[in-house]
């Protein structure tokens, strides 16, 4: 088996990043992954256009999902193999394309196929963060990485008010139109303005996606930070897919004002920086416990307070900082585990971070239907659950031998 390190070279580092190319960095992941999630808050409107149940309609969001971990899975690791800016540019305008196709489906099961294949282009965000990593001096690394994350972090959030605010005025098509021009506009600005990033990996692809089998098999502390991330993605999704049902039929609040709550739920991001501290002072564990803690304090409130309007707010604040404090640090964990195999390493991490996401996409459209928004609590609280027993439990037993892959 080849490990690592053994089929990689050492390529030429470039003397730096500017601020300017840093900015956009962070504008490309935010912009990007805000593909994923446009759909969330415009279920309700398309359910109705083409004559579904709410639970049916939530299929659009776990399509994507599903595509954006298949995205993870099969095309992130060709960012160790093929020179990184001219396969990004290349997504991104398959993007485009199935943005469009997106705006103009006739039919649901069209809409759907175009959902995979949106989120599957949309994986760009998972090359653009190692690029960043790679093109920044030793210096300014954890800088410029934390910078880009929270320009994905925002996107995630900010994309539903944008798209709860479209759909709302314009409808829903309008929305997957207006995502496609942006593709097409940050593929003629990153053509001119990224750096070429030379891959650094020498074998196969076969042999590259065997390593991953590698690293998830020998590493208990990956499988961990994935089943964590996992189950709190879940629980996180749980809660955006179904927030447009809730609001209006506890508030009679429309998709504008659901994407408003993606506004709200920013804060989120500010959880980056924390985290990040938190980890460096008293280790990954510390800030994961307390991001669970969280969670499961959001939903707490949420069950118990979500018909009145100030409750779900503090709810969402809480859910947010939570599960994206508990991301950041699960992705410190992982970096100091097999140094030469970060990119790989935050496949495994991501892949099964959206596997999750995807499941709580669907057992939230499930529980919504069968028990309404006290079914959304237990289950957005019972995958919180899980994450604590799984970070508490799972994989502690010290593994003998040298790590490899």
């Amino acid at each position: 088996m080849t490990s690592p390190s053994s089929a990689t070279a050492a390529p030429a580092r470039p003397a730096g990043l500017s601020p300017a190319l840093v900015w956009l960095m962070a504008l490309t992941c935010g912009l990007v992954a805000a593909n994923i999630y446009y759909n969330q808050p415009l279920l309700a409107d398309i359910g109705r256009t083409f004559g579904l149940r709410d639970s049916g309609a939530a299929l659009v969001a776990t399509a994507t999902q599903l595509g954006y971990t298949l995205g993870m899975l099969f095309m992130v690791p060709l960012g160790d193999k093929l020179e990184r800016k001219r396969l990004m540019l290349l997504m991104l305008l398959g993007a485009a394309a199935c943005l469009v196709l997106a705006a103009l489906a006739p039919t649901f099961a069209a809409l759907v196929a175009a959902s995979v294949l949106i989120g599957l282009f949309s994986a760009v965000p998972q090359l653009l963060v190692p690029m960043a990593a790679h093109l920044a001096s030793e210096e300014s690394r954890g800088r410029v990485v934390g910078r880009v994350m929270s320009g994905l972090l925002i996107g995630i959030l900010l994309s539903r008010t944008v798209s709860g605010y479209v759909g709302a005025h314009f409808g829903w098509r309008s929305m997957f139109g207006g995502g496609a021009v942006l593709m097409v506009l940050l593929v003629a600005v990153l053509a001119r303005a990224l750096p070429t990033d030379r891959p650094a990996f020498t074998g196969t692809y076969g042999s590259l996606m065997k390593s991953l089998l590698t690293l998830t098999r020998t590493q208990p502390g990956l499988r961990r930070a994935a089943l964590v991330g996992a189950c709190l993605f879940a629980s996180f999704s749980v809660f955006w897919t179904t927030l447009t049902f809730f609001l209006e039929g506890a508030y009679r609040y429309g998709s504008d004002v659901a994407g408003f709550f993606g506004l709200i739920g920013a804060v989120g991001a500010l959880a980056a920086s924390w985290a990040g501290k938190a980890a460096d002072q008293r280790g990954p564990d510390y800030a994961i416990t307390r991001g669970i803690g969280l969670a499961l304090a959001a939903y707490a409130v949420l069950g118990l307070g979500g018909y009145h309007l100030a409750a779900l707010v503090v709810g969402v604040i809480l859910l947010d900082v939570g599960v994206q404090a508990a991301h950041i640090s699960n992705q410190a964990s992982i970096f100091g585990l097999v140094p030469a195999a970060r990119s790989r390493l935050n496949t495994v991490y991501m892949t099964g971070y959206f596997i999750g996401g995807s499941l709580g996409s669907v057992v939230g459209g499930l529980a919504w239907a069968s028990g309404g928004w006290a079914g959304v609590c237990l289950a957005g609280a019972g995958f919180a659950g899980a994450a604590w027993l799984a970070n508490r439990f799972y994989g502690r037993t010290p593994v003998a031998g040298p790590p490899s892959a």
